[in-house]
């Protein structure tokens, strides 16, 4: 697969098969993602893989806390308030989209709240990673973690695999830092759900649109 490949293929997957993914392959993607940049050679990223019984224990504690209505503070704002044109609409757009493919309607909330409640369960995916990175690391570094992920999400593809990042998981950062036993100075990030995408399942046919070129790009002598 050609690195062209691996960027069009790429998909935030939210139905996965239960094959396992091997430890071997996880290994060498994780090890070869490592050559992502970092200002400095700062590598901030910490990262922590779960599958087993270590990744089912954490969905069943995960469960609970849905079932009991547990809120935690969140560990930073996934976006930014009051988000304005045209980020709302893209956002809103992808939305639509999904639930569309779902068949769930938007007065719906009911089963759009119990549709988003799977991102707690990995979406079914075998192996779950989660990144967190050092309380004292700024946006640069913040980006460093973002550049190291999306190496890992294309390496990913290059072994037949897919994946979905899930920013959800820092509105959950105590539960999560207990299930990884993450020292107080660590913040957590992201998660990501890692596997083998269900070809059946229709969410998976969605394909996100893109903003035209020129729409986010300016060429001066070009």
């Amino acid at each position: 697969m050609q690195v062209h490949q691996a960027v069009a293929s790429r998909r935030s997957i939210r139905a996965f098969l239960p094959e396992p993914v091997p430890g071997e392959t996880i290994r060498r993607v994780l090890a070869l993602a490592a050559r992502a940049p970092s200002g400095g050679n700062l590598q901030p990223w910490h990262i922590d893989v779960l599958a087993g019984e270590a990744l089912d224990a954490l969905k069943a504690t995960m469960q609970h806390q849905l079932k009991n209505g547990v809120e935690e503070t969140p560990a930073y704002a996934v976006y930014p308030p009051s988000l304005p044109s045209p980020w709302r609409d893209r956002r809103f757009q992808v939305g639509e989209a999904m639930y569309a493919r779902l068949g769930i309607p938007r007065e719906d909330k009911a089963a759009r709240m119990r549709w988003f409640a799977n991102n707690y369960a990995f979406f079914g995916a075998p192996m779950a990673l989660f990144c967190s990175v050092d309380r004292r690391m700024g946006p640069p570094q913040w980006a460093d973690c973002g550049m190291y992920l999306q190496t890992v999400m294309l390496l990913l593809r290059e072994e037949g695999l897919d994946s979905c990042p899930q920013e959800c998981w820092a509105h959950y950062p105590d539960t999560v830092g207990r299930a990884l036993a993450l020292p107080a100075e660590r913040m957590l990030f992201t998660g990501m759900a890692i596997g083998r995408a269900d070809p059946a399942h229709p969410v998976n046919a969605l394909e996100t649109a893109r903003a035209p070129l020129d729409e986010t790009v300016r060429f001066s002598g070009v």
